[in-house]
Parts: C-alpha cells; sequence; structure tokens
C-alpha cells in the first residue's frame, strides 16, 4: 500500500511543469534568502497567490521550493558580506564570514551549502518515518516548557560571548530590555515607551537585526578611506571556485555535529512557534560546548558553519511533520501552507496521513526533491555570488544600505522601522569599537519578547511555580540551563579542578529524573540508559582514585587509569 502510494505520488509530481514551478520557487527562495530584510514567510506570502489555480500537490511542493531555498540562501549573504539574509542564518555568520574574509569565501559557501543539503535530507528522513510520533512531543509542551525551553537558550549567551564574558551578559542584558519596549503582548500594556506613540508599538526584530549586523558592519569597513577602497576580502583575487569535493568532506567527517543539529532543528520544528531562528544558534551554542577546539569558534571554524546550517534547514522537516500530523503550524511559513490546504478542502490532522497519503508522501517526496535542487541551483548560482568579494567596500556598502533599506521598509510600510535600522546601527558600531559582542544582544532581543509571552501565559493558567518542575520537560530544560551557566567553568577547569569530575556524571543522573516523570516507555527507558551511564562513570572515576586527570583538559574523553 505504502509503495502504490508512493507510485501515485511521484505520478502527481514528475511533470515538467511541476518541477519547473519548484526550480523557479528554489531560485526564488534563494534570492529572498540573500536580500537582507526580506524574509522567508514574505516570498511564501507572496507565493501564495500563484497556487490558487494550481493542484495541492503542485502548489504545495512550489511553496516547499521557495521554503528550502530561503532558508539556504540566508548564508550567502551572512558569509561574503557578514549580514545574515534571514534570522535563521544568524549563526552562520559568526564563523562564515571570518572564513570568507580569511580568504577561504568558496569553502565557507560549500560548508553552508553541503550542511544545509544534509540537514534537510536527515530531517525529510525523519519526515517521512517519524512525523506522528514525533509530534506528538509538539502536543505535550504546554507554557511552562516554553518558557523553559528559551530560558535554557538564553543561557547561551555566556557561549556566545566567548572571552567577554562581562561584555557579552551586559549585551544579553540590554537585547533582553529591548525586547521590554512596546506593548505587553498580552495585556496591551504600553511599557518604557516615554509618552511616544512610535515607540509603543516596540522594535521589530529584523531592523534591529539588520542594523546591528549589517549597518554597524558598513560603518566599521568604511570607517578608513584606504579600507573603503579595497575588495572585502582584502587581496581582491580570491578565486571564485567552490570547493565542493572539499567541503563535503569536510562535512563528512564532522558527522557527529550533522547529525546532533539536525536533531536539534528538527525537534525545534516540531515545536510550534519556535522555528529556525532558535535552532541555528541553539545548535552552534551545542556544538561549540562539545567541540575539542571551542576557541576557534569564531574564527573561521568549519563546525560553526556546518552546525547551524544543518540545523536550520532541519527545521523544516520538523515544522511540516507538525503541520501534517496535527494540523498546527511549527512556523509562519507552515502557518501559509496550512492556509493553501484549507483553500483545497484538506484539513491537517492526526489522520492526515492515512486520509490522504497521496498527497501526504507527495509532500515528503516534494521536500526531498527541493532539498536536492537547492544544492544544484545554489551551487550554480554561488560563483557569481562569490565575485561579490572582489567588489570595493564603498560600492558594496551603498548599495546593500540600499537594499537593507528597501527591505526594512517593505516589511511593514513603516518608517519608524527605518530610524529602528539606523539608531540600531549606531549602536551597534559603538558597542564593536568598545568590545561588546553582538551576538548575545541579537539573542536577547530574539527570545526575550518570546520568553515574557510564555511566562505571561504560564502565570494567567496558574501564579504557582510548582508546573516548573512538575512538568517533565519544564523540568528537562531548566536542569540543562543550570548545567550550561556552569558550563564555561567546566570547560576552562577540566582536568584541573576535582569539582569537574563530578560535572558529567551529575548531569546525566539529574536528566535521567525528568525522563522518567514522562509517559510511554521508551523515554523511561531512555532515563534508565542515563542513568547507568552516570553510575559507570563515577565508577570507573572511583576506580582512578577520585584524581584529576590532566589530559581531560586538552577536551579529551575520561579514560581508566
Amino acid at each position: 500500500m505504502i509503495i502504490e502510494n508512493i507510485i501515485l505520488a511521484v505520478q502527481e509530481l514528475a511533470t515538467l511543469k511541476t518541477l519547473a514551478l519548484m526550480a523557479v520557487g528554489t531560485v526564488a527562495g534563494l534570492i529572498a534568502g540573500a536580500i537582507p530584510g526580506f524574509t522567508i514567510a514574505m516570498a511564501v506570502v507572496l507565493t501564495l497567490p500563484f497556487t490558487f489555480g494550481m493542484p495541492p500537490a503542485q502548489g504545495l511542493a512550489t511553496m516547499i521550493g521557495v521554503f528550502v531555498g530561503g532558508l539556504s540562501g540566508g548564508l550567502m549573504s551572512g558569509i561574503l558580506i557578514g549580514i545574515p539574509g534571514t534570522p535563521s542564518s544568524v549563526a552562520t555568520t559568526f564563523d562564515g564570514f571570518p572564513m570568507a574574509r580569511g580568504g577561504n569565501p568558496g569553502l565557507a559557501l560549500g560548508l553552508g551549502v553541503w550542511s544545509s543539503f544534509f540537514g534537510g535530507i536527515i530531517s525529510a528522513v525523519l519526515l517521512v518515518t517519524l512525523a506522528p510520533q514525533l509530534a506528538r512531543i509538539g502536543l505535550e509542551f504546554q507554557p511552562w516548557d516554553y518558557f523553559a525551553l528559551i530560558m535554557f537558550a538564553l543561557t547561551i549567551a555566556a557561549s556566545l560571548a566567548g572571552e567577554n564574558l562581562i561584555k557579552g551578559l551586559i549585551a544579553a542584558a540590554f537585547g533582553l530590555l529591548v525586547a521590554t519596549i512596546g506593548e505587553d503582548s498580552i495585556n496591551g500594556i504600553a511599557r518604557f515607551n516615554f509618552g511616544s506613540d512610535a515607540l509603543k508599538q516596540g522594535f521589530d526584530f529584523l531592523p534591529v537585526l539588520i542594523g546591528l549586523f549589517a549597518f554597524s558592519q558598513l560603518l566599521s569597513d568604511i570607517e578608513d578611506r584606504v579600507r573603503a577602497r579595497k575588495a572585502l576580502t582584502e587581496t581582491g583575487s580570491v578565486s571564485a571556485r567552490i570547493e565542493h569535493r572539499k567541503a563535503a568532506i569536510q562535512v563528512l567527517k564532522n558527522w557527529i555535529n550533522l547529525i546532533r543539529s539536525s536533531f536539534i532543528g528538527v525537534f525545534t520544528g516540531i515545536l510550534p512557534a519556535a522555528g529556525s531562528t532558535i535552532s541555528n544558534i541553539l545548535a552552534y551554542d551545542q556544538a561549540k560546548k562539545a567541540s575539542k577546539t571551542p576557541e576557534k569558534f569564531g574564527t573561521g571554524h568549519a563546525e560553526g558553519i556546518v552546525a547551524p546550517e544543518s540545523a536550520n534547514n532541519a527545521t523544516a522537516g520538523g515544522a511540516l511533520i507538525t503541520m501534517m500530523a496535527l494540523g498546527i503550524p511549527g512556523d509562519i511559513v507552515t502557518a501559509v501552507m496550512l492556509g493553501a490546504l484549507l483553500i483545497h478542502d484538506v484539513i491537517p490532522s492526526p489522520s492526515f496521513i492515512s486520509d490522504t497519503p497521496v498527497l501526504a508522501y507527495a509532500i515528503f517526496i516534494a521536500f526531498f526533491v527541493a532539498n536536492f535542487l537547492m544544492l544544484i541551483l545554489q551551487s550554480g548560482a554561488l560563483r557569481l555570488f562569490v565575485l561579490v568579494t572582489k567588489v570595493r567596500m564603498y560600492i558594496l556598502a551603498s548599495i546593500i544600505l540600499a537594499y537593507c533599506g528597501i527591505g526594512i521598509f517593505a516589511l511593514n510600510n513603516v518608517t519608524f522601522d527605518m530610524w529602528t535600522l539606523f539608531w540600531f546601527g549606531i549602536v551597534g558600531y559603538v558597542m564593536r569599537n568598545l568590545g561588546f559582542p553582538l551576538a548575545p544582544m541579537i539573542l536577547g532581543v530574539v527570545l526575550g519578547r518570546i520568553a515574557e509571552l510564555w511566562l505571561s501565559r504560564a502565570t494567567a493558567i496558574s501564579t504557582e511555580i510548582t508546573p516548573f518542575f512538575t512538568h517533565p520537560w519544564s523540568l528537562f530544560f531548566i536542569i540543562l540551563s543550570v548545567f550550561s551557566l556552569f558550563f564555561s567553568a567546566y570547560q576552562t577547569q577540566r582536568g584541573r579542578k576535582t569539582w569537574t569530575l563530578f560535572f558529567t556524571p551529575a548531569l546525566l543522573a539529574m536528566l535521567s529524573i525528568p525522563m522518567f516523570m514522562m509517559i510511554g516507555t521508551v523515554r523511561p527507558v531512555l532515563g534508565g540508559v542515563l542513568l547507568a551511564a552516570s553510575a559507570y562513570l563515577i565508577f570507573k572515576l572511583h576506580r582512578r582514585g577520585w584524581k584529576v586527570d590532566p589530559s581531560d583538559a586538552d577536551g579529551h574523553r575520561l579514560t581508566e587509569g
């Protein structure tokens, strides 16, 4: 029966017109993702009217092409000019841009493309095999669980701060303060607007993001006349050839990082309203914490490109899982797709896959095909994008700023957003010169408003604090948050201080508690495995005489003495 449905789905999609529309949609997504200020959601919304006259499978396949292309398109501007084309590629700039500036734009772009491809394929496999089972996890999440997840994500600020921990935490706190300006999303009460109607609406995330990253970077690049006349790569003689073979090999060598980041992306995607903005930063942080060379992150390290790019493309598969299995949009893009299904009188539900198997498998196959189209089309276009690094900075800065301004104004047709871009560009420029990292501030702006929303919903249901500890997922993320706060100290003192010996066993033992609290049999069994692993590590420590092993300081795992 499954094979029959797959054959029928292939027949739906295997037409020249459908494949051409998917290719056009993928290219449109790549262009939209590469232009700062032009979001993937805007591209999909603009695509929606063209799909009204199409069959459901064809229309959804076209929008999936836009979706996948947009997620991958953001890496081009993020790597080449240091400005994330979409919020889902913020973390890609942390290592992609330094690698491009270091004379390897072709390798950086290749790493981004292949990571996006493999992340998309991994999530597509999970989409086909585990859609109903994974979607049920999204149903388990309540406001307390979402807030705990966001708090865990906020602990990443310490990791992104690098050596400037105090400045990084100050930047994150400032970002949280910016997020509180404007009307409360629950009660509609204005905060910190000082009587200004413009401030009452708050600061939109994209103008803040582009101001901090784009405008401040452009000001830094052209502040010196000699530097402004140079190309982005300083020498202007970088080869435009993309090293696909070398990039693909490096991505596959980082297979643990690739799989872990893809799973983070899928997990984040199945949570309604989480999305790739969170997953790419979360994956970057976990890659840095698990790396043997965390000090290389931020300097043009391959692991720092593989993690966020594989995660943000994998998020698409997770969001489609939630939409198809539950009828709940995982993000804005899948909300538009849900609307397209409803227009065609198709209602996603837990029985969607069994009720309309041909359409369901058509979506599965379209997602697979879109990732291959993205790889082929982006690979062809990237050779031209690499040439951007040879343009002189003062010319490039003018063009980029014009596109940023147009994109920001087109977002809401509000002139205040233009001023937001300008003022936060100045703030970002001053912070750069004073040594404050911008990434923690962006994290605070992105997550602050989401955290406030879920906290308000949680307290509206109950003012008690106990639900944060009685809900297993909430407790799970609270435990991760506590250990994440101490992880930087653990990383620097590992192999030197005795307390670091207990860090991993304690983490595993504590995480087993919420696992035992969860319903079903698989997760309690997983909790037992975590507890057994903790006991085994403690036994090894006991055999070693509770002695600190200096080799642990070099990133090696615990070994028997």
